[in-house]
């Protein structure tokens, strides 16, 4: 779009948003960045976020805070069991999506197969938006998503293109766009369809803000990363939270990033994603002003390890500083096992300890090893039992039982009811299963 000078590459390791030593050595994504740019008359923030599934968590926390949605498949693998992995994050969330199909210069890679493929193993309403098709067959697949654009379109014989962005919006319908990023093939429509089909959300007057990631400077100063999702933040101004204990602190600076690269500003918008210092208390996930808690993340690590510190180490002095590392990277659960003196720590897989070890050397300068692992795990019933739960509200009484029986492993949580509307009425059937 013009804001930089010169293109990046990865195996040039020059990749304007991988900022860190190791990411630019690995040639992947680990922390989550942030570039500003302008698209046409629209002023959007890209987060980068990595595609290496020991990192998906990091992937994970920008969801809370996106508006739409990219997702990069590479035409030359297809769609991989990762990328379904994406695809039901990206429903939970509710969050619209593009698709860009990249690496259609290699040989091998055909489009017509690839968006079969998407439609069959995502979602039937994933059209080709490309230029070069037939018009008449583009507006019929479109009217086919929705019933009453269905009925207008049948009326018209067109669709309007404030329509296709509320499909859009509404993820009744998802942009695919094919072409290679190395060559430019394909990019320039990629951007005019953004441009043209994103909608700018309309904000509340009240503060609120939504924090996604927590991270530290080169200088070590906590910074919390947050998007105002109401009215603006100022420089100066008063921020409270509730979690723990009730807190309140000030805004010491607001800085909006563009890669390694920050500017300083007096206040920010609705919309704004920027990185705040001067708050110690935040944590990512958290609501302020307006905002609740955000869900609780569904990607959990699935290994648990030991910590080994080197002999000359203070075990309690380490732990604490290891600590600091958790706030940013909150799927590591960091514990101290009293009873075996010991720290442990979850991970997502092989190369996250790669990753970690280097952090830890680098940031607090102590060579860590990480011991055997093995598999975090959850316990369920194995066989049928009554719970009983008793409730007071306003004075009421009411007492529940509940059969909890166990279903086939893996399968989840099902709630049902078997009991006769003769015995009990069925609102307050409905109102137990709730």
């Amino acid at each position: 779009t013009g804001s930089i000078r010169k293109f990046g590459r990865v195996d040039h390791q020059d990749a304007f948003l991988d900022t860190f030593a190791l990411e630019r050595a690995r040639g992947i994504t680990i922390f989550s960045k942030q570039a500003e740019f302008m698209l046409g008359d629209i002023c959007a923030t890209l987060l980068d976020t990595p595609g290496h599934v020991d990192f998906s968590a990091e992937m994970e926390r920008t969801l809370q805070v996106l508006d739409y949605a990219i997702l990069v498949i590479s035409g030359a693998d297809g769609v991989q069991g990762h990328v379904q992995t994406l695809w039901r994050l990206l429903k939970r969330y509710r969050i619209p999506v593009f698709f860009w199909i990249n690496k259609m210069d290699q040989p091998g890679t055909d489009r017509q197969e690839l968006q079969q493929e998407l439609k069959n193993r995502l979602d039937e309403r994933c059209l080709y938006f490309g230029k070069d098709q037939d018009s008449d067959t583009f507006l019929e697949n479109l009217a086919m998503c929705d019933e009453g654009l269905l009925e207008t379109y049948l009326e018209t014989g067109g669709i309007g293109q404030e329509d296709i962005r509320r499909l859009i919006r509404d993820r009744k319908v998802f942009p695919c766009y094919y072409g290679s990023a190395l060559k430019l093939n394909g990019v320039e429509e990629f951007l005019d369809g953004l441009a043209r089909y994103c909608d700018c959300p309309r904000y509340q007057e009240e503060f609120g803000a939504r924090v996604y990631k927590i991270a530290r400077d080169e200088q070590g100063n906590r910074l919390t990363y947050m998007k105002i999702t109401g009215g603006s933040l100022k420089v100066k101004a008063l921020l409270s939270g509730q979690k723990g204990e009730a807190w309140e602190e000030k805004v010491d600076q607001i800085r909006i990033y563009s890669g390694s690269q920050y500017q300083a500003v007096q206040e920010a918008a609705a919309g704004t994603v920027c990185a705040v210092t001067g708050l110690t208390k935040t944590f990512s996930g958290e609501g302020l002003g307006i905002e609740t808690e955000a869900e609780i993340p569904v990607l959990e690590p699935v290994l648990t390890y030991q910590i080994q510190l080197p002999p000359e180490c203070d075990v309690h002095t380490a732990f604490l500083k290891l600590k600091m590392l958790e706030e940013e990277i909150p799927e590591l659960h960091m514990v101290w096992v009293e009873s075996a003196g010991e720290i442990h720590v979850q991970v997502m897989g092989e190369v996250q300890i790669e990753i970690l070890k280097s952090l830890i050397r680098e940031r607090f300068a102590i060579d860590v090893e990480f011991g055997s692992g093995s598999i975090v795990y959850k316990e369920t019933i194995q066989s049928p039992a009554e719970g009983v739960g008793h409730f007071e509200p306003l004075r009421h009484y009411a007492e529940v039982h509940l059969l909890l029986e166990p279903g086939e492993p893996g399968s989840g949580l099902t709630f049902d009811t078997s009991c006769s509307e003769d015995v009990l009425d069925r609102n307050w059937q409905r109102l137990i299963l709730t």
